[in-house]
């Protein structure tokens, strides 16, 4: 069993972010989602982009932090998009990180966005679709392609799957793809049987 952190996309904690979160659990792995947005779902993604702007890092970041007080430190870090920013901040910077599972998004390991060093001995998957305007449209791919380069094969993957879906983790939303989300599922599955 593995705890998992699963930090939602700027559309909030929708049943579809729920559902994928039940697919972990099926693996056995304890998965918590906090809900940084406090029950809001905003109808789009623009919509939101606007709510975290108004809300503001400093807020979205305490909100978080209460959040996550009473878990376990050694967890594995997973987001969706936006929610990637933070997982990724927390596998790179808080010790006891099992690993990591970014979807649809990856910090660039190197230059002013980056978090600093990747950690040593932390695994990470990264997953994605090869047309996404967002992930491979904005230099969210080729940041994933360096990430993996620089940690090695042992500890880094990256899955790029056909498409241009954003969300296509996410049930309840348009962007949804069965098919890749249970590639997607099955793989982080695997990680996390390695990180027992």
């Amino acid at each position: 069993m593995t705890d998992v952190v699963l930090i939602h996309h700027v559309q909030g904690l929708t049943d579809g972010v729920l559902a994928f979160a039940d697919g972990l659990r099926e693996g056995g792995h304890v998965v918590h989602t906090p809900d940084i947005f406090r029950g809001e779902r905003p109808a789009t993604i623009d919509d939101g982009l606007r709510l975290t702007q108004e809300l503001g890092d400093a807020e979205i970041g305490d909100r978080l932090t209460r959040q996550l007080v009473d878990l376990p430190s050694d967890v594995v870090w997973a987001g969706i998009s936006y929610g990637v920013s933070m997982a990724q901040l927390l596998a790179q910077t808080q010790p006891g990180a099992r690993g990591a599972l970014l979807y649809a998004a990856c910090i660039p390991v190197t230059g002013d966005w980056a978090f600093g060093p990747w950690p040593k001995g932390v695994p990470v998957q990264i997953h994605g679709k090869d047309q996404d305007p967002f992930f491979a449209g904005e230099g969210d791919l080729d940041a994933a392609k360096q990430l993996v380069e620089t940690v090695g094969p042992e500890l880094g993957q990256l899955y790029v799957y056909p498409g241009e879906e954003h969300l296509y983790l996410d049930s309840s939303l348009p962007d949804y793809d069965a098919a890749a989300t249970a590639l997607t599922l099955e793989r982080s599955l695997e990680l996390l049987a390695r990180v027992r």
